[in-house]
């Protein structure tokens, strides 16, 4: 009933700041990663301690929220580093390091290279996640996935390569005219 209640203050504009808040603390896991979800779209909500759940699936929830905002602050970014190259649960790992793409801190980097050697799925949200990020590790990161055994990093790999391809060739047209 409390999900479904914070889903009705939702839609119709009506959730504030202090119900979300005061919904970080409930007792039932689903309740707090609906609030981890909600949270996504209310930057005036700390949902940080929800990084630090003892619910792996509200902790995923929690890392993409904050992947979906505009600015996070330093403890939730070395929070997001944290759960990106040490958390137990791959799915947590995955979001974490697809928030510091979305993100594009450079100090989220050498999580995000690190998550390019995990399980496959993590691998594949890590190639995507370096789609904000320049440089020769970053170069060096995409051609080592260019051979990865799982065909969707490969993939994943080939189309960020095609894509700074063209941008590349654009720029030159640009330039020429």
């Amino acid at each position: 009933m409390r999900v479904a209640a914070l889903g009705a203050l939702e839609r119709l504009a009506q959730l504030d700041a202090a119900t979300l808040t005061a919904a970080i603390g409930d007792p039932s896991a689903a309740v707090r990663a609906r609030v981890a979800e909600l949270a996504a779209t209310h930057p005036d909500v700390d949902a940080s301690a929800l990084l630090a759940d003892s619910d792996d699936d509200v902790i995923e929830v929690a890392a993409w929220a904050y992947g979906e905002r505009v600015e996070v602050d330093d403890s939730v970014l070395d929070r997001l580093i944290e759960l990106a190259t040490a958390a137990g649960e791959p799915l947590v790992r995955e979001s974490a390091v697809a928030a510091l793409g979305a993100i594009g801190d450079e100090r989220g980097l050498p999580a995000i290279l690190t998550a390019c050697a995990d399980k496959p799925a993590v691998r594949r949200r890590a190639v995507l996640a370096l789609a904000p990020f320049e440089g020769p590790e970053v170069d060096a990161a995409l051609q080592r996935a260019l051979d990865d055994r799982d065909w969707q990093v490969r993939q994943a790999a080939q189309d960020l390569l095609d894509t700074d391809s063209d941008i590349d060739t654009d720029m030159d047209t640009d330039a020429d005219d």
